[in-house]
């Protein structure tokens, strides 16, 4: 399936709890995989969403381990999971799931509904400046 100009926006969100050590010291990292994959990929929207400030937004999908990962590709999600809190390991899952047009879209209705409610609440030309602070749901710019 091939992406029209206006469905290749990558979606790479970190959905994570205020209260998670874990998730607070992944966030600079974070911040780093953001800076490399938007020098080389202008259309990539970095996410931080708090699960439980955005219970509403997430529901009915429920987040159990931290970081959990969720990348789409326009519409399509293509990776909900935890993963290790590496730099090298969030690039290479962006890399393999999101950015290549090989990678295949999860066959799931809860996850593209997810993808298309968060892409409502954060829209790419409306989204708040992001906050140093790990409790605020923010787009990382």
């Amino acid at each position: 399936m091939s992406l029209s100009c206006a469905d290749d926006h990558l979606l790479v969100a970190c959905l994570c709890a205020q209260w998670c050590g874990v998730c607070r010291d992944y966030r600079n990292r974070f911040e780093q995989v953001r800076d490399q994959v938007q020098g080389r990929y202008s259309k990539a929207q970095f996410l931080w969403i708090d699960i439980e400030d955005e219970a509403d937004l997430l529901y009915p999908v429920d987040v159990e381990d931290f970081p959990t990962l969720l990348l789409a590709r326009g519409p399509e999600p293509r990776f909900l999971g935890p993963l290790t809190p590496q730099v090298q390991t969030l690039l290479r899952m962006i890399d393999t799931q999101a950015l290549n047009p090989g990678a295949a879209a999860l066959d799931s209705a809860e996850l593209t509904a997810l993808v298309a409610r968060i892409r409502a609440a954060y829209p790419t030309s409306a989204l708040p400046a992001a906050s140093n602070n790990p409790s605020n749901s923010t787009e990382l710019k």
